[in-house]
């Protein structure tokens, strides 16, 4: 479609963006439907699968609803984060307090813009500790700076009362630094003279000694907070021997406190210096859905998840392929030392071997029976069974979806593989067109393609959408012209059993092709099947957008269907996710046409070098904060020009 700009569109057209949920209610129910009532994590995604927010819950599905079903009353962000929404994930923990680190762990590794570039609603607070500086300080914050890599923040901590109180007790037991800054010049504080501070200020206690007593200090943070807790109880018992119960108490509370702070969680498990990858598999109606938990430092920092069919394969062969694809795409330094399993697999040796030595280091594969590593895996196993669920009731879906489209377009055999196509632009620049494509109704990313069109009657202040689509199909169609002409079988691709001509060479048949527009669209498109002689091979039809209204070839008026049909819904489906991937194309070849616009206005620049910085600093405004030497580093580029470039950026 034509792509004037995002605001000309809403406003010409007055259609509705569908993939995005607060403007698809049928879509937005269905979703939330399958959200659970447990704790968790959800992650907000916008049209290019970027992520928006991370946010936890103890109720995820109430939670998530709020968001929506209280649109009106939401502030500003929010409406704003609400509107981009497209598609939602989320991660079920067994508790809110897992679901705490989790959720602080995610917006660590991915920083969502909503999360971090704007205030969030609820901060908790970290414990730093600065082993960057000579006398390191201990204090709570709510921001994570990048300070220094010896620093060290533990955290988030859910009650910030507590963790003052924690706070001041150690400051009381231990002889720490009191204060930021010293209060006199030239002598000590109180603090000294109570034995509260070692003598900081005037340097009286080494750097070394006072790091060893801030090295206690930190064993409490990280869990291992036994000798505290004995001097506290012994310390509570003589106050009761002295009959200071109250005093006692405050004690007592302390210590419960101090046990609360540093409780072990499953998201953090023993040994958290080594890093595992723990896989989980749930199988049901032929399908497998697998799950991988990143686990880095004993903090989870993401998954990944997978799909695939069983057929008569045993469950323990599925995962063993799973992990072989997964880690022959990763770099040696990637693969974690532990890999925890739901069982052995079937060649767990050779695969342990294999690991290794592609890490070159050791790597274990281990099958817990216990302790929190197992219940670490059964978490996994959650989140499998989830994703799961969720897919097999989109295959319910998608079947009686399927079934309804081939009733409406009269088609002899269901279509298994389906193809969208869509223009973008604006005003006839950066051209450009997307195919799409939907096996089985579901979206097979590996098979989309991108086109710019290269029509000379397209370009800047001059749009032709029918041109572009007549180009666009006649690229797509050109090989099987080919093939028919030499005298190729075309009787085996409707056979309701393939869904693809099984040659080397040709190998994606589609069973129908759906162009986004009206009658015009559909047309352009036919123009280019009869130029190819394919028009009686290729099952084709359009989806126009004001009234979601099909056309297909011989009948002038659109097909008598309901908007909210099964079938329709299928075809919107692909008509926004090739209208969404045409759309995310445009703005990546409109964005490298303005890098590559004004670096050309640099003396001595030319294509070549203009692509060798690209790909060095991968954006423009890296280099326009380069230093020289890093400018002198990029492959060809002499010194000289590196000064041009510097200059240019600096004189403006």
């Amino acid at each position: 479609m034509n792509n004037p700009s995002e605001k000309v569109i809403d406003k010409k057209y007055n259609f509705k963006i569908e993939y995005k949920l607060i403007n698809n209610k049928p879509l937005l129910k269905s979703r939330l439907s399958e959200i659970p009532k447990s704790s968790g994590c959800y992650l907000f995604k916008d049209i290019d699968n970027n992520l928006l927010y991370i946010g936890k819950s103890k109720t995820l599905r109430n939670r998530v609803s709020s968001y929506f079903n209280n649109y009106a009353d939401l502030s500003p962000r929010l409406s704003l984060m609400v509107r981009q929404i497209t598609e939602i994930e989320i991660i079920v923990t067994d508790s809110e307090y897992e679901a705490l680190n989790l959720e602080s762990n995610l917006i660590k590794a991915n920083k969502p813009y909503f999360n971090i570039l704007l205030k969030d609603d609820k901060k908790y607070p970290y414990l730093c500790i600065t082993w960057s500086e000579q006398y390191p300080r201990i204090f709570i914050t709510r921001k994570r700076r990048n300070r220094n890599n010896l620093d060290r923040y533990y955290g988030p901590y859910v009650d910030v009362g507590l963790l003052r109180r924690t706070l001041f007790t150690i400051k009381k037991i231990f002889p720490l630094r009191q204060r930021p800054r010293p209060v006199y010049k030239d002598r000590t504080c109180l603090n000294y003279s109570i034995g509260r501070c070692p003598g900081v200020c005037q340097e009286i206690i080494s750097s070394e000694d006072y790091k060893k007593t801030m090295k206690q200090v930190s064993m409490i943070f990280q869990g291992r907070n036994d000798d505290l807790e004995n001097f506290l109880e012994r310390k509570m018992n003589l106050l009761s021997e002295e009959l200071q119960f109250e005093s006692a108490a405050k004690i007592r509370d302390q210590i419960v406190g101090l046990k609360l702070l540093t409780e072990s969680q499953k998201i953090s498990i023993p040994d958290s210096s080594i890093n595992r990858d723990i896989f989980g598999i749930v199988c049901e109606k032929n399908i497998a859905s697998i799950q991988i938990f990143q686990m880095r430092s004993g903090k989870l920092i993401g998954r990944i998840g997978y799909t695939q069919k069983i057929n008569n394969k045993d469950q323990s062969q599925i995962l063993q392929r799973v992990l072989e694809e997964h880690y022959i795409n990763v770099e040696g330094v990637e693969i974690p030392s532990e890999i925890l399993l739901q069982f052995n697999l079937p060649k767990q040796k050779t695969i342990q071997d294999w690991l290794s030595e592609l890490r070159k280091k050791k790597v274990k594969l281990i099958t817990p029976k216990r302790n929190k590593k197992l219940e670490t895996i059964e978490m996994v196993l959650k989140n499998a069974r989830l994703e799961l669920d969720r897919i097999l009731n989109g295959i319910q879906d998608n079947e009686s979806a399927i079934e309804d489209l081939t009733q409406i377009l009269e088609l002899n055999n269901q279509p298994k593989r389906i193809e969208g196509y869509d223009i973008s632009h604006i005003q006839g620049t950066d051209p450009v067109a997307s195919q799409v494509v939907f096996i089985d109704g579901i979206p097979s990313k590996q098979n989309y393609r991108k086109y710019k069109i290269k029509d000379p009657n397209v370009f800047i202040g001059h749009s032709d959408d029918f041109a572009s689509i007549y180009e666009v199909i006649y690229r797509r169609f050109k090989k099987w012209s080919r093939f028919k002409i030499e005298g190729g079988d075309f009787s085996s691709l409707h056979d309701k059993k393939n869904s693809k001509l099984e040659n080397d060479l040709l190998t994606d048949w589609p069973n129908l092709i759906m162009i986004d527009g009206g009658k015009g669209q559909l047309n352009a498109a036919l123009k280019a099947l009869k130029d190819l002689n394919l028009q009686e091979e290729v099952t084709i039809c359009s989806l126009a957008k004001k009234n979601e209204e099909i056309f297909i070839p011989g009948i002038s008026k659109s097909l008598d269907t309901d908007q909210n049909q099964k079938g329709v819904l299928l075809l919107r489906r692909v008509r926004d996710e090739a209208h969404r991937f045409a759309l995310s194309f445009h703005r990546n070849k409109r964005s490298n046409r303005m890098n590559r616009s004004q670096l050309s206005q640099i003396p001595g620049l030319g294509p070549s070098r203009i692509k060798d910085l690209l790909e060095h600093f991968n954006s423009i405004d890296a280099i326009r904060i380069a230093s020289k030497e890093e400018l002198s580093n990029v492959k060809g580029l002499g010194i000289h020009s590196a000064n041009d470039i510097y200059n240019y950026f600096h004189e403006l």
